[in-house]
């Protein structure tokens, strides 16, 4: 054979084979830690979400009972939660990350928490990151696009062809090549004119009711925006609330860290994560869009979610502790220290009437 006949015979070859070793790297393509997910729609998966990601009960906080979370939000994306939540507001001319109240736990201001996420998604080029934001003290779009420009984060950001709720949303995929991979929720929202890509939740999103403080009181029944059924839902996405508030003296509610290993549990008992997915699927006809839990690591919610979700063998995610995060010992003065500071906090909470919600 000649030197020309080998070489085509090899190129021939190469183009034969070429739509296989394709197959074989989009095969290899994870979008939110798995290859099954990168085809469906970015509401046709469950988002596993943490509930007030910035707070964080850990040494940095003094084990606050304000905190929802035992890990910071960067270790919570690295660990495959892909919603994240926060409550803004207003303090000093600044906006910031406070838990009910600036007094109770400060976690810094908007731009660095939105930082935070961009160095992720920066580091994670295949992965789709929704954040909710509660605007507590009414933040204009304006306002609160300046800390998404501070942060660098705005030129991810998604904005929908739809300004009303719709079934027909990207692919995962779709949202990955063009490089919008950043999902951005605030409620409430007068208007979005001056950022696009900032939404009104409710007028995308539906939630079942969150003041819940025992396992009986989880419901799929649709809680706000008032005047829907579970049937008639205007197309919105389905956000499952699935936490507990513990209620403590003079009306103040803090995370239930108590019963969290089998709130977070993937299993089918009576308040466990894995039996109100399943419920609420079935009552919506289509699963929930996302869920929010607090204390993410245990359980931990992740199996419940990747059941739901189809996944089987997730792939570039973090290893975390399943266990609950508890107060090492430290020295005496160490410990009075962060006792005085503390209870100073929490009896301004109790003066003023703040929820540890």
């Amino acid at each position: 054979m000649s030197t020309n006949e080998t070489m085509f015979t090899s190129t021939l070859r190469s183009l034969l084979l070429l739509p296989i070793a394709l197959r074989a790297a989009v095969a290899q393509t994870a979008c939110n830690n798995s290859p099954d997910l990168c085809s469906r729609q970015y509401n046709n998966i469950t988002h596993l979400g943490a509930h007030d990601s910035p707070f964080v009960r850990d040494s940095t906080t003094h084990y606050s009972t304000s905190g929802n979370q035992f890990y910071n939000s960067t270790v919570q994306l690295e660990a495959g939660v892909r919603l994240l939540t926060a409550q803004v507001h207003s303090q000093n001319g600044s906006l910031r990350l406070c838990h009910s109240s600036c007094d109770l736990l400060d976690a810094g201001t908007l731009s660095n928490w939105l930082g935070e996420v961009k160095g992720f998604m920066d580091a994670n080029p295949n992965e789709v990151v929704t954040i909710l934001l509660v605007n507590s003290d009414g933040a204009s779009a304006s306002e609160l696009a300046a800390e998404y420009e501070a942060a660098g984060v705005d030129s991810y950001s998604y904005v929908p062809s739809s300004a009303s709720a719709s079934s027909t949303w990207p692919t995962l995929q779709s949202l990955i090549s063009s490089n919008t991979r950043l999902v951005n929720f605030v409620a409430p929202l007068d208007s979005n004119a001056a950022a696009p890509y900032l939404l009104d939740e409710f007028t995308y999103v539906f939630e079942n009711a969150y003041e819940n403080s025992q396992f009986s009181d989880f419901s799929c029944t649709p809680n706000r925006p008032s005047g829907l059924s579970s049937g008639a839902t205007g197309g919105r996405m389905a956000l499952m609330n699935h936490f507990l508030y513990l209620n403590q003296a003079f009306g103040i509610q803090s995370p239930d860290v108590g019963n969290i290993t089998t709130t977070n549990a993937p299993g089918n008992s009576t308040g466990m994560l894995g039996l109100q997915l399943g419920q609420c699927t079935r009552e919506y006809g289509t699963q929930p869009a996302f869920v929010l839990v607090d204390f993410f690591n245990v359980g931990p919610a992740i199996e419940a979610v990747d059941a739901l979700n189809g996944v089987t063998n997730p792939t570039g995610r973090a290893s975390v502790s399943k266990e609950v995060l508890t107060e090492s010992e430290e020295s005496d003065a160490g410990v009075n220290a962060a006792a005085l500071g503390y209870w100073s906090v929490g009896l301004i909470a109790v003066t003023l009437g703040y929820a540890i919600c």
